[in-house]
């Protein structure tokens, strides 16, 4: 298969090129810029020195929920008309199919009886960000029905895993963690513990895609997820049980979000019913891989901590919810 990634250069990205180039798919990276519809066009119709793409992946985003609050229409932009012009950069190269990465922040905040969420609840979204994923997947829809073009939507829920940015709740948690560990402090900051979310590994995340763009049907939207909600505090002291030495969490208020959703439950059968897939990699090991990713990464570089660490003196905040 010839498969077409954007966004390949980030989290998720460089796990689901890993993982189709493990499958024996020859794929193409795309560093055009999703709001330049031109350079997009370009780089598309060269991917494969004028053959189609069997399979265009599109994960460029600004996935960032707290940066969505701070600047809205930039979020809009990027997610929206970025997807229109992947759309139809894709059309004028003829792909095969196209699988666009949507969030599970499209639901919003649903009512406990309604969970485990499936693809008919209404989008509802409280953020920017869920707002900019909505209408993405209307442009999708409309790419189907009015251009012909074979589009699925996969609505990803949580996902962690190696790599991932300390913007993120449990990369966060993890890269505070891991920083104590070198420093010798005891405190590791958090947020709101009491919220649930339905955390899948990347690694399973990525492979879900992949299925999709074989066996998914045009024109459908599938959830990613796991199917199992947890406490973010359930993360926190499976992190905090790996410490190498003793370490106590501790309430920030700064890290709360302006608008948040007590949980994240999303029901996978109609993934499953098309495509076979499960999820694979159990918590522990996402946890052990993503601890040791964060030490080795302070060990290399000593001022790698991002967002996530800034924001524990006052700036910016991570996202705690959605890890797309």
């Amino acid at each position: 298969m010839r498969a077409l990634v954007t966004g390949a250069t980030g989290f998720v990205g460089r796990h689901l090129v890993a993982h189709l180039a493990a499958a024996g798919d020859e794929v193409a990276i795309s560093e055009a810029e999703i709001t330049e519809p031109d350079a997009l066009v370009a780089d598309f119709q060269g991917s494969f020195e004028g053959s189609r793409p069997d399979a265009v992946y599109h994960l460029a985003a600004q996935a960032d929920v707290q940066a969505s609050f701070a600047d809205p229409a930039a979020t809009l932009r990027v997610n929206v008309e970025g997807t229109f012009n992947v759309l139809a950069a894709a059309r004028r190269a003829g792909a095969g199919r196209v699988v666009v990465v949507s969030s599970a922040d499209v639901y919003g905040r649903v009512e406990p009886e309604c969970l485990p969420v499936d693809e008919s609840c209404a989008m509802l979204p409280v953020t920017p960000y869920g707002a900019s994923k909505a209408a993405a997947e209307m442009v999708c829809l409309q790419a189907g029905l009015g251009r012909g073009l074979d589009v699925i939507r996969a609505r990803a829920f949580n996902h962690l895993g190696p790599g991932q940015s300390d913007r993120f709740v449990a990369a966060a948690l993890a890269s505070r963690v891991a920083a104590n560990e070198r420093d010798g402090s005891e405190v590791v900051p958090a947020g709101n513990l009491r919220a649930k979310r339905d955390f899948t590994d990347v690694r399973d995340v990525v492979r879900a895609y992949r299925l999709l763009a074989a066996g998914g049907k045009a024109g459908e939207v599938y959830n990613v997820c796991s199917g199992a909600a947890r406490a973010v505090s359930e993360l926190a002291d499976a992190l905090i049980a790996r410490t190498r030495h003793p370490m106590r969490l501790e309430a920030d208020g700064e890290l709360l979000r302006p608008v948040d959703v007590a949980e994240v439950r999303g029901d996978p059968s109609k993934l499953h019913d098309a495509t076979g897939w499960r999820p694979e990699v159990p918590l522990e090991q996402t946890l052990d891989d993503l601890l040791d990713y964060w030490r080795c990464r302070l060990a290399e570089s000593p001022g790698a901590l991002g967002g996530g660490m800034a924001e524990a003196a006052g700036s910016e905040l991570p996202s705690w919810g959605d890890s797309q």
